[in-house]
């Protein structure tokens, strides 16, 4: 099964150029080629996945999703899985049942929830069930369960805060890519300025 990679430009007026690749090379030279701001390392899914498979670290990817012919709150759905790859024309703006099935089977296991990322383009409702049915679950996580779940990342914040429940998780934090950092190990000049104070 060839697995279909598609890439998003967005320009000032959140215009799309989408762009479709049916396997990883092309879309690793297509990347690489480009270099997209704020893109350092020319890594792809590819190289991730495999990164991820040798350090045995379990990767739980969305299986179906809901689709839809345009970027729009008004579009057009469908569905899609991976085995039959979303269709020319469409894309897909959220997470399927099955995903989320997936997704709540990996919280039920895990004991400390780092989530970064709605599921979903939350903002649209028809493409909102995959980013709340995730929220319910990390929530329940931690009301239930007693687990830790912080939320990192703007837009996940911003989840929290929709369905206001930023009290009911350990921890919100709006910084997405400095918060991912900050857990690897790096030094972060605003952190390390407010600790030698």
């Amino acid at each position: 099964m060839q697995r279909r990679f598609t890439t998003r430009t967005f320009n000032g007026r959140h215009d799309m150029r989408q762009e479709k690749y049916l396997n990883i090379e092309d879309l690793k030279a297509h990347v690489c080629k480009r270099k997209p701001l704020r893109v350092i390392e020319c890594l792809t899914v590819g190289n991730l996945v495999e990164k991820a498979k040798a350090k045995g670290v379990k990767l739980v990817l969305p299986v179906d999703y809901i689709t839809a012919d345009k970027f729009d709150k008004d579009a057009n759905t469908g569905y899609a899985t991976d085995k039959d790859g979303i269709p020319d024309g469409w894309q897909g703006l959220d997470c399927g049942e099955e995903s989320v099935k997936l997704y709540k089977e990996a919280i039920a296991e895990a004991k400390t929830i780092l989530w970064n990322g709605p599921a979903g383009v939350f903002e649209f409702e028809k493409f909102a069930s995959g980013t709340k049915a995730t929220l319910d679950a990390v929530v329940d996580a931690v009301q239930k369960d007693g687990k830790i779940v912080i939320i990192g990342g703007g837009d996940t914040a911003t989840v929290a805060k929709k369905y206001g429940v930023e009290d009911k998780l350990s921890h919100v934090s709006t910084g997405g890519g400095a918060s991912l950092e900050l857990l690897e190990g790096k030094e972060l000049p605003g952190v390390t300025a407010l600790s030698s104070k």
